[in-house]
């Protein structure tokens, strides 16, 4: 891939930090990752890669661009949720929720792990930091769950969890906005840099609990038409994720 970049005296100091922070990175990922074995997960069967961070966190920027650049697979399905325990730090994240940073938190008791920025949770089995792209692979790799767990699927409405093993799991509806978001940032560690966002999770409900047999649960109205849905099944407290599935 060529890429070409014009710019002026004026505007070579702004559009080369773009550069350096924006596109050098994201285009690095692409790179790595566009050669990445397939999984035994498909487009049915996604391998959930989460990723936890903040807007306010200096090292998050790279681990962001990783994810970004799984966004065009469809065997994998990203996800970031923006942690709240940044904001008190000069900055306060625009899509960050407490229902995110206590989703974090029960991957920490459940996983054993600390709650840190940027943190990578691949189907809710292995977790890591994700800034370096192998490594980032290996928990993909590591996570896969191949095309284990029940059916999921929209039915009239309605989200339909087919009949299978692992019973007593919680159903998740995660709403998440597919676009690339460039924010810019006023303080904290990241202040004068401008962030892109991709799939950034809006919404998170419990839709109901999952007992083995097969099911159907409501599907909510979405706040926001541009939104993407997409349903988890899980174990409770932050277990192994054993279904998912885009709406």
């Amino acid at each position: 891939m060529l890429v070409i970049l014009v710019v002026t005296s004026a505007t070579a100091d702004a559009n080369l930090d773009v550069m350096k922070h924006t596109i050098l990175p994201l285009f690095a990922a692409l790179a790595l990752f566009a050669a990445a074995p397939a999984l035994a997960a498909d487009g049915a069967h996604p391998t959930v890669v989460e990723l936890f961070q903040s807007q306010g966190c200096s090292s998050c920027p790279p681990a962001n661009a990783n994810l970004m650049a799984l966004a065009g697979r469809p065997d994998i399905l990203p996800l970031a949720f923006q942690v709240t325990y940044w904001d008190n730090l000069a900055w306060r994240d625009t899509f960050a929720s407490p229902v995110f940073t206590g989703r974090q938190k029960d991957y920490a008791r459940a996983l054993r792990a600390g709650v840190f920025t940027p943190e990578i949770v691949v189907n809710g089995r292995r977790d890591g930091v994700g800034i370096n792209p192998g490594e980032l692979r290996g928990l993909i790799a590591a996570g896969d769950r191949g095309a284990a767990g029940p059916s999921v699927a929209l039915a009239s409405g309605r989200v339909v969890v087919g009949p299978g093993r692992g019973g007593g799991a919680d159903v998740w509806l995660v709403r998440y906005d597919p676009r690339v978001l460039q924010v810019p940032i006023r303080g904290g560690e990241n202040a004068g840099r401008t962030l892109p966002h991709r799939n950034v999770v809006r919404q998170l409900v419990r839709l109901g609990r999952w007992d083995g047999r097969a099911d159907a649960f409501a599907l909510p109205a979405t706040p926001d038409p541009v939104l993407k849905s997409a349903v988890l099944v899980q174990a409770p407290g932050g277990g192994p994720i054993l279904a998912a599935a885009r709406l």
